[in-house]
C-alpha cells in the first residue's frame, strides 16, 4: 500500500512539473514578439525621456540602456564583433568588451532616437521556411513618417534560457556587427593583436 501511495505521489508530482514547464514554455515569446516589445518599449522610453537628453543626458542614457538590456545579449554581440578573434580572448576580455559595446550602442541608439517623433513602425512579414526552431531569425521592420524611411533588421537567437535575444542588427543596409568587426580587426593590426590594447583604444 505504501509503495502504491509513493508511486501515486511521484506521478502527481511529475504531472504538476510537466504542466508547470508547459506553462513556462507557453509564456516564452517568439523572436518577432521579443523584437516588437523591445523596440516599442524603446521608442516609448525615448519619447517619455526626451527632455532629459538636454537636462540630464546620463539619466537619459541609463533609461535607454535599461530597455536595451531587456532584449539585447551584449555578450553575444561582443562575440559577433570579435568574430575570428573571439578564440584569442579571455572571459574577462569578452565581458569587458560587452560592457564597452553596451555603452557604445546605448549612446548610438539613444542619440538617434532623440529625433523620433512618433513615426510609424511596421514589422515586415517573415519568410516561412522549414528549419531548426533554434536557428537564428531575422526580424525586419521599417520606420516611416514624413520624409523618413528607415529599414532595420534584427538578428535574433535563442540563449541558454530559451529566450530570444538580439545579437546583431542592420540599419539602412549597414550591418553593425561587420562595421564593428572591421574596426576591431584594424585595431588588432595596429596594436599587434593585443586585445587589451584594442579595448583600451576602442572609441
Amino acid at each position: 500500500m505504501r509503495l502504491i501511495l509513493r508511486m501515486l505521489k511521484f506521478v502527481s508530482m511529475l504531472v504538476v512539473s510537466t504542466v508547470y514547464m508547459s506553462s513556462l514554455q507557453g509564456q516564452s515569446m517568439s523572436a518577432l514578439e521579443t523584437a516588437e516589445l523591445g523596440v516599442n518599449t524603446l521608442l516609448e522610453t525615448a519619447i517619455d525621456s526626451k527632455s532629459l537628453f538636454l537636462t540630464d543626458r546620463e539619466q537619459y542614457f541609463e533609461k535607454i540602456e535599461s530597455v536595451l538590456e531587456s532584449f539585447v545579449d551584449f555578450n553575444a554581440v561582443a562575440r559577433v564583433v570579435m568574430s575570428r578573434f573571439d578564440d584569442q580572448a579571455t572571459e574577462d576580455q569578452r565581458i569587458r568588451f560587452a560592457d564597452i559595446l553596451k555603452s557604445s550602442l546605448t549612446r548610438f541608439y539613444g542619440a538617434s532616437l532623440v529625433s523620433y517623433q512618433g513615426e510609424e513602425l511596421i514589422f515586415l512579414p517573415q519568410e516561412e521556411k522549414e528549419s531548426n526552431p533554434r536557428d537564428d531569425v531575422v526580424v525586419s521592420m521599417e520606420l516611416t513618417g514624413g520624409s523618413m524611411e528607415l529599414q532595420l533588421q534584427y538578428q535574433m537567437f535563442i540563449n541558454d534560457s530559451d529566450d530570444w535575444k538580439l545579437k546583431n542588427l542592420s540599419l539602412a543596409g549597414i550591418n553593425l556587427g561587420r562595421q564593428y568587426f572591421a574596426q576591431f580587426s584594424a585595431l588588432m593590426t595596429e596594436h599587434g593583436n593585443n586585445i587589451n590594447s584594442v579595448l583600451d583604444n576602442w572609441k
